[in-house]
């Protein structure tokens, strides 16, 4: 889903008084966004009908029906997308997408456990079962496929470039050589920049508020990851972030889970869809990466397999 430059001036407007008003300008990278917990977002945020007596020939599911919660991975420094503030209260587009699967599976927002997952460790987590799902711009391609299982996708997002305000020495992924660029390990957007046809030097760091506070420190010119992602920290900081807006890859976003549960992949591909249908999917996503600014866009075909 690419980010255009489209929204209204005045939702732009609105979005940067709130940010100011929460320290977007300045302070570290991983500042509240705004809009995370109450306020506008909140009020339209849906709510979602959990289901009951839920059966399902799935070991990961009975596991979690015994335990009386589901265990789902998520990332926690992601503005709008997937965002753990200082009272522990998680919000975000793919927080919601987790809490509408879990109710589609018979799991009240009280009955799920987020787990915070870096992005290098994702295929052990979800394989050692530490976590039922996996909800955190994870990108479905097939050599994860071979050690996890996906549903979805559930949004299409592309990999950009997040520079200072004004940088005009990047213009795209073709002019980054001898540029020093930032992703997390682990990321596919990393492997791509670390192709020698675009001779950007490389640095690694196990978050993209690490790497964003690195770009505001002037120690790297770039920071790379999905589209989305960016426009989120941008949002924060108008006055000193941009993304440069020119997509050079395609991110699928799946669920991850275990491997051989093909009944929990269907179960959770048949949410996905049923949310998008009945609009619960439009409504998250207005109330949370929409105020970054962001078009909605229907998400993509469910591949199933």
């Amino acid at each position: 889903m690419k980010l255009r430059k489209s929204a209204s001036v005045a939702v732009l407007a609105t979005l940067a008084l709130a940010l100011t008003a929460c320290g977007g300008e300045s302070g570290n990278a991983g500042d509240k966004p705004s809009g995370g917990d109450g306020g506008a977002a909140a009020a339209k945020l849906p709510s979602y009908a959990v289901a009951t007596d839920v059966k399902i020939d799935s070991a990961t599911l009975k596991r979690a029906q015994k335990a009386g919660k589901l265990v789902i991975g998520a990332k926690n420094d992601q503005p709008y997308l997937g965002f753990e503030d200082t009272t522990g209260k998680r919000s975000g587009f793919d927080i919601e997408i987790a809490k509408m699967v879990a109710a589609d599976l018979g799991f009240k927002p009280e009955q799920i456990e987020f787990k915070t997952v870096d992005s290098n460790v994702r295929e052990t987590t979800i394989s050692k079962g530490e976590v039922d799902l996996y909800v955190g711009t994870y990108t479905i391609n097939d050599e994860r496929k071979k050690q996890v299982g996906f549903a979805g996708p559930y949004f299409l997002a592309g990999a950009d470039l997040l520079v200072r305000k004004g940088d005009k020495d990047i213009s795209g992924a073709d002019s980054l050589k001898g540029k020093t660029v930032c992703s997390i390990k682990g990321s596919t957007p990393l492997q791509e920049i670390k192709k020698p046809k675009y001779g950007a030097k490389t640095v690694e760091l196990s978050k993209y508020s690490e790497c964003v506070q690195q770009l505001l420190n002037n120690e790297v010119d770039a920071v790379t990851t999905d589209d989305a992602i960016l426009k989120g920290y941008a949002a924060q900081r108008p006055a000193k972030l941009e993304v440069v807006g020119k997509p050079f890859t395609k991110e699928p976003y799946g669920v991850g889970m275990n491997k051989d549960d093909k009944a929990l992949r269907t179960a959770v591909d048949d949410a996905l869809e049923k949310h998008e249908k009945n609009g619960d999917y439009k409504k998250a996503y207005d109330a949370t990466l929409g105020l970054s600014g962001s078009p909605y866009t229907a998400p993509p075909a469910i591949e199933r397999y």
